[in-house]
């Protein structure tokens, strides 16, 4: 079976799930056409994300000139499609949070990717994330392209349901797939029940060779790592003032904020203003091996997220045996079970992320590794790749006999 993956940028250092799952669905036979709109000139720190970037087309790289010449063969070739293309795009304009210009965008994008698509023979064309990605594989399929579907990863997809046009994209995909239970509820509220059975729960997931190896050791060091995009909804601005409490209490600690992003400039002002800077350090955007090793060096992995889908760094850490504090958000409770494989707080308390942090430093490394074995047991058992990629590769097969 020949799918094709559309994503707005790919490969992306924050994207390593998709990654992922693309090479478990090859793995298994299939095969995948990756398209993305951007991402040909970003920075990239990992050689798998480099391997990838090469086997990518990308739809802006073609120039302008090439995507209005698209646009016309599509006008062409098939004036009725396109006007109802046209159709659907001023519609999903029309409430949108983005002026109809872009819109009028995502239709010429559709149309370049069409022809590829078919030159690659693929049946199906799967997208990543409930926005633009997915207005333009569904604007594909109305112009003759393959059926579509997407998953739904949140935040962004649960803020703004009826601005990026959430409903219309459900009803006509053939399928859409959310990466936890709670992500399920949430689109469950914006459709009709009879489009409910179109919602499948799969987990983003971890390769065996990730976390198949020897457990090691807790280390003795009180060393804290959080890990992802610095910005208003990972929380590290709240992280920083309980990192201050902790010193206030006499706490001896270590903090390291690994990635990077929109808030750095903010954190690092908040870092000085707290007198924090001889304990958290802030790493940059570093590679998947890089931060293996954070999360190893570290005695657990404190996350306090406003907003979320499931992040992959909790997979990640529990994977490595390692103990988790976050939030009473989104899927996150589905994995992390309090006092068994880590902590969970009431999102935007301090005070309770730094009774959390304060327990976790207190313990000891048996304590901590015990907690850590929990950890692994339970996010092994329901986030193998291997296992989650079968289960889309069966929707997609589904989905395609479904078009015969």
């Amino acid at each position: 079976m020949r799918v094709a993956y559309f994503i707005n940028q790919y490969p992306k250092i924050s994207h390593s799930f998709i990654r992922r799952e693309i090479q478990a669905l090859e793995k298994l036979g299939l095969k995948i056409q990756r398209i993305a709109l951007r991402g040909w000139d970003d920075e990239l720190v990992d050689a798998d994300d480099i391997r990838e970037r090469e086997q990518t087309q990308f739809v802006l790289k073609v120039g302008l000139f090439n995507i209005l010449f698209s646009l016309i063969k599509a006008i062409v070739s098939s004036p009725p499609r396109f006007i109802t293309a046209l159709k659907l795009a001023c519609r999903m304009g029309w409430h949108a949070d983005r002026p109809l210009f872009y819109h009028f965008m995502y239709l010429a994008e559709a149309c370049q990717i069409v022809p590829w698509m078919k030159a690659f023979e693929a049946s199906h064309v799967h997208a990543h994330f409930g926005s633009n990605s997915t207005e333009i594989v569904m604007l594909a399929n109305v112009l003759g392209g393959p059926a579509y579907s997407f998953t739904v990863h949140g935040p962004e997809e649960f803020d703004k349901p009826i601005f990026l046009g959430l409903p219309e994209k459900i009803k006509r995909s053939a399928f859409v797939v959310t990466v936890s239970s709670y992500g399920r509820s949430q689109l469950f509220r914006w459709v009709h029940h009879e489009f409910w059975s179109k919602v499948a729960v799969v987990h983003c997931g971890l390769e065996k060779s990730f976390y198949e190896i020897e457990p090691v050791p807790v280390i003795e060091n009180p060393r804290l790592i959080c890990v992802g995009r610095l910005c208003e909804q990972k929380g590290q601005i709240l992280l920083l003032e309980a990192a201050q409490g902790l010193t206030k209490r006499g706490i001896k600690f270590e903090l390291v904020l690994a990635g990077d992003g929109e808030m750095r400039t903010e954190i690092e002002h908040m870092i000085d203003l707290y007198d924090l800077r001889g304990v958290v350090s802030i790493t940059g955007w570093i590679s998947s091996q890089q931060v293996r090793d954070e999360i190893l060096n570290s005695r657990g992995l404190v996350l306090p997220s406003f907003a979320e889908g499931l992040p992959v760094v909790i997979m990640e850490a529990m994977a490595l045996r390692r103990p988790v504090i976050s939030t009473y958000v989104a899927g996150i409770p589905e994995l992390v079970i309090p006092e068994v494989n880590g902590w969970l707080v009431p999102a935007g308390s301090v005070t309770e992320l730094i009774e959390a942090m304060e327990d976790l430093l207190s313990k000891s490394c048996e304590q901590l590794m015990a907690m850590g074995e929990a950890a692994y047991a339970r996010v092994t058992e329901r986030h193998d790749i291997d296992k989650e990629a079968e289960k889309l590769a069966k929707l997609f097969r589904v989905a395609a006999h479904g078009n015969d």
